[in-house]
Order: structure tokens, then C-alpha cells, then sequence
């Protein structure tokens, strides 16, 4: 089996173990709640690693792009403003708050009756087709 096929196998097992164990929260309300407070923690604990403890630093300014530029030159011009690195804690923290944004991402999905995983090849096709002209 190929990283590819395995990559999908991932996807589908994920969101079957997160629909055998959405026990709490079966109502759309308290999904699409969940998802909402899961993602406003991930953006917490990103703030967190800024404030509190200072591994990363945002050092945010417009940057100049030069008229000449064209579409394609825009991430030479354009950065993260994002300056360090993510201590152990933090990463940790970020990563599991990340975690639960994809439990209750697929929780939706499953709520919904979609799938993750053809959410995904769709997501992957549109970007590949449109590529700079996606702007997300």
C-alpha cells in the first residue's frame, strides 16, 4: 500500500472512531458548538505561546509589494509575521487543542452525513485547479 492509500485508510479510520465515540454530543447545536469552542482554543493556546510564554513573537507590518509584481511573486513578499519557534509545552498544548478541532471537524462531518475524506479530495482538487487564484 502506497502513502497515498494509506493517508486515506487514516481518514476513514478517523472518522469512524470519532463516530462510534460522539457519545455527548449528538445534536448538531451541541456539534456545531463544540466545533466553534475547539477552534476558538486552538486560537487561545497560538495567543498563549505569544503572551504567555513568549516562544513565539508576531511581528506583524504591511509589507510593500512592488507594482511590477505579479501573482505568482506575491510569497516572496509576503511572510507568517510569525518570528521563533515553538517551545515543547506549546507545541504540545497547540497540538492537542488542534486534535480536538479535528474530532469535532470530523464530528460534523458525520453529523452531516459527509464524508471527511471526500471533503478533503474536493478541498485538494479545487486548490490544485485554481492554485493562487484560491485566496483562502
Amino acid at each position: 500500500m502506497g502513502s497515498g492509500e494509506e493517508s486515506k485508510v487514516a481518514v476513514q479510520d478517523f472518522q469512524d472512531i470519532v463516530s462510534q465515540f460522539l457519545v455527548r454530543h449528538q445534536s448538531i447545536l451541541d456539534v456545531l458548538s463544540k466545533f466553534q469552542e475547539t477552534n476558538a482554543r486552538v486560537n487561545r493556546a497560538v495567543i498563549k505561546a505569544v503572551t504567555n510564554c513568549g516562544c513565539l513573537k508576531v511581528v506583524a507590518e504591511k509589507k510593500p509589494i512592488p507594482e511590477s509584481a505579479c501573482l505568482s511573486d506575491l510569497k516572496d513578499y509576503l511572510d507568517t509575521h510569525l518570528r521563533g519557534e515553538l517551545c515543547e509545552e506549546c507545541r504540545d498544548v497547540i497540538q492537542a487543542e488542534l486534535g480536538k478541532a479535528l474530532f469535532y471537524t470530523t464530528a460534523l462531518c458525520h453529523t452531516l452525513g459527509l464524508n471527511l475524506e471526500t471533503v478533503m479530495k474536493k478541498e485538494h482538487e479545487k486548490v490544485a485547479t485554481l492554485r493562487y487564484f484560491n485566496f483562502t
